[in-house]
């Protein structure tokens, strides 16, 4: 038996204008910020969001691939970023609005859901990220169920009479009564998926339900792959794939040794700092550049690196070493 009127959802609605007007201000207000505020869609600019886009990649959950495909494929992270951008505006400002509230709440859903799988493993501090992504799915999930109510453009179509409010796929697409029979399962089954999701997310990027915490954007790692030593070059990839989003890892020391320790050729800040654009093959939108007094490795680049070597190679193992400012070393065999 259905025990949810007309009068229910509205009030249900109304009670939910709060977090109408938060919720669609914060997807809003990304468009404000990119656009009107400031340009954040000019590739060459510091603050382009697609390059923030990338430091997503590393440690991303389900959604790397398409995540890696763009930001490999820069004219189509370009269009990518413009459409999530003009789409954040919309649901924002519909959300707020209280107009198509239950299609602008899936909107919500599947935004936070992104933003959720794909940096939830982001945030220094609070878990930043992981919490935005969680709440906007709850939220998204609790806005399609209530509609808007009272402060809404939807309720005020349905007390004008307007024809298409008295439609079924109203219902399902605006505010007002939800035509689901029975909403106990829906309600049931829908709020322990998003528990679930909760804190399966909570578990894989943060270790926050059992076992050893763990936040990857403490301090900065470097993967190194495909080292090699020949013919008079030193080749090798770098990924950052840990440490803050906001801030790069200084390379200050390059250095190849012998197993026993000895030094056989460096590159100290100075040095790395003056390195050739053709010395530094950048795989994605993040890139791999010369700092003032060192290299600047952001959040997520990949690039194939190459050096000089002004001494032969030793007839024994050699080991590569790679120094960051903060003291932190990464090492690798040399093939």
């Amino acid at each position: 038996m259905q025990i949810f009127n007309k009068q229910s959802y509205t009030t249900a609605g109304f009670f939910t204008l709060g977090i109408r007007l938060v919720v669609g201000w914060t997807y809003f207000s990304a468009f404000w910020r990119r656009l009107i505020l400031e340009n954040k869609l000019i590739e060459e600019e510091a603050g382009y969001i697609g390059a923030k886009f990338n430091h997503f990649l590393p440690n991303a959950l389900g959604i790397k691939p398409l995540i890696e495909y763009l930001v490999s494929n820069p004219d189509m992270l370009w269009w990518a970023m413009v459409i999530f951008t003009i789409v954040e505006a919309i649901v924002g400002l519909f959300i707020m609005l209280g107009l198509f509230t239950r299609l602008m709440s899936v909107g919500v859903f599947f935004l936070a859901m992104g933003i959720l799988l794909g940096s939830g493993w982001i945030g220094t501090t609070c878990l930043d990220e992981w919490q935005i992504g969680v709440l906007g799915v709850a939220t998204g999930f609790m806005l399609f169920l209530t509609g808007g109510g009272y402060g809404s453009l939807d309720y005020y179509f349905a007390k004008k009479g307007k024809a298409f409010t008295t439609k079924k796929w109203f219902g399902f697409l605006g505010s007002g009564e939800l035509p689901i029979k029975n909403l106990k399962p829906v309600v049931f089954i829908g709020s322990f998926a998003v528990l679930l999701l909760t804190l399966y997310t909570n578990q894989v990027f943060h270790g926050g339900v059992f076992g050893t915490l763990h936040n990857k954007s403490v301090k900065p790692k470097l993967e190194l792959a495909d080292v090699t030593w020949r013919e008079g070059q030193l080749k090798f990839e770098v990924y950052r794939v840990e440490g803050a989003d906001v801030y790069g890892s200084f390379l200050i020391g390059v250095q190849l040794e012998t197993r026993d320790g000895e030094v056989i050729q460096k590159w100290d800040g100075e040095a790395l700092s003056k390195l050739s654009k053709e010395q530094i093959s950048n795989r994605y939108v993040a890139k791999i550049a010369p700092g003032k007094h060192s290299l600047i490795i952001p959040l997520g680049a990949k690039a194939d690196l190459t050096f000089e070597p002004g001494v032969a190679h030793p007839k024994q193992s050699v080991v590569l070493r790679l120094i960051d400012i903060s003291g932190i070393e990464w090492t690798a065999e040399v093939n």
